[in-house]
């Protein structure tokens, strides 16, 4: 019985071995990925808040009841659109009654001339008389005083005129501003006008947001700020996780004393419909000028004894290669030594490797829009199961076989 049970184990351990030879023979299957050469510059994170570009309380221009108030929190209008209107019969009546004080002013014109035509004759004739001593000195002075009242009349009819006009067009500026209009294309956000309420000269109808003018304000520290080049564009990301685009528009000429940092203005490039007032936003701003390095894909770093450790592809074969790394660069990280730009390294299948084993490489596919910008590198997110990199975005620590002499 016991020979027995000896001889069933020696014959299953036969066939374990033979059916796990050929698999061992077999060249290991592993995912590949190139070391490129990248630009980068080293980044700080600093806290930003999205403010107003361009925000107006509109308000009316003239007095008035509330007639119409058309807008509503949430509402959209564009420039010239009507937000409210004012009861416009009074300025109505006001401005038929500048027209009409325009027409007797201009008829006033007509008659002051007629005057002054017949006294300036009446008194040329007199100075031809007075020239043959045919009339008296008293009677030349009284034909010179009427056309001089008669001149005088006609200045005064002409400011008349002048007056009138005046009067007419502010009421007209009156009955056209009885229509409250918006400034510009934006956003209500307040509405603080009712119909039927009183409205006066200033007072505030609604508070309109261009949303097209939204920038970002952040304090940036004051040694960071000469790395800022003009029209710089940077990336900032919201709490949700959502991404925005910001180009650089003014460092504003004042500091805080107490935390040593300068209010800097960013415009929003593109679409920001996500983008609200208020919103703290995250940007990664640069603070040393860009620089070529050589970028290896996090996937690729696995943690050996002594440091990091690679997986190079080489001949069919997996050599190790103790690394050292620097900063990160999205989804890669700069490469101080160990590898060289084109060095084809295993990004999946490299916790289970031994120096030396036999591989059969895959390269990993780009996905479009991401990785290094056409070098063949990683992209997106590494697999739970088999990704090199924590949440925190330092290279993950697995445990791995250390290099064999």
């Amino acid at each position: 019985m016991q020979v027995s049970f000896v001889a069933s184990l020696a014959l299953l351990f036969l066939l374990s071995f033979a059916s796990a030879a050929p698999a061992q023979g077999r060249p290991a299957s592993v995912a590949v990925d190139t070391v490129a050469t990248m630009e980068m510059s080293e980044t700080t994170a600093v806290f930003g808040e999205v403010v107003s570009g361009r925000q107006s309380r509109v308000a009316a221009r003239v007095a008035g009841i509330a007639d119409t108030v058309i807008p509503r929190v949430g509402d959209r209008f564009s420039e010239g659109d009507v937000l409210a209107r004012m009861d416009s019969e009074l300025f109505e009546i006001g401005l038929a009654q500048a027209r009409a004080d325009v027409g007797v002013a201009e008829a006033g014109i007509g008659a002051v001339d007629a005057r002054v035509e017949r006294t300036e004759k009446a008194f040329r004739r007199a100075e031809s008389l007075r020239a043959n001593s045919t009339i008296a000195e008293a009677q030349l002075e009284d034909r010179a005083g009427d056309y001089a009242e008669a001149l005088a009349a006609r200045r005064e009819a002409v400011a008349r005129v002048e007056a009138a006009r005046t009067a007419l067009r502010r009421a007209e500026y009156e009955f056209e501003n009885a229509t409250v209009r918006a400034p510009f294309d934006g956003v209500v956000v307040d509405v603080t006008t009712q119909v039927g309420q009183f409205v006066a000269a200033g007072s505030e109808i609604a508070t309109l947001v261009d949303i097209g003018a939204m920038e970002v304000e952040a304090n940036v520290p004051a040694r960071f700020v000469d790395a800022l080049g003009k029209d710089l564009s940077v990336e900032a990301f919201t709490d949700a996780g959502g991404a925005l685009t910001l180009r650089l528009r003014a460092v504003l000429p004042t500091e805080f004393s107490a935390t040593r940092t300068r209010p800097v203005r960013f415009e929003l490039i593109g679409a920001a419909e996500t983008a609200a007032i208020g919103q703290s936003v995250t940007l990664n701003l640069p603070i040393s000028a860009p620089r070529m390095v050589t970028a290896v894909p996090k996937d690729a770093l696995i943690q050996a004894r002594g440091g990091w450790q690679v997986f190079v592809a080489v001949d069919g074969k997996a050599e190790p290669r103790s690394v050292e790394i620097g900063a990160a660069l999205g989804d890669r990280f700069e490469v101080l030594s160990g590898l060289a730009p084109g060095d084809r390294v295993v990004v999946r299948g490299n916790e289970r490797l031994r120096p030396g084993q036999d591989i059969a490489p895959t390269p990993v596919a780009p996905v479009a829009g991401e990785g290094p910008g056409g070098d063949g590198a990683a992209s997106g997110a590494p697999a739970q199961d088999e990704g090199a990199v924590g949440e925190t975005g330092e290279p993950r620590r697995q445990a791995a076989a250390a290099p064999r002499d």
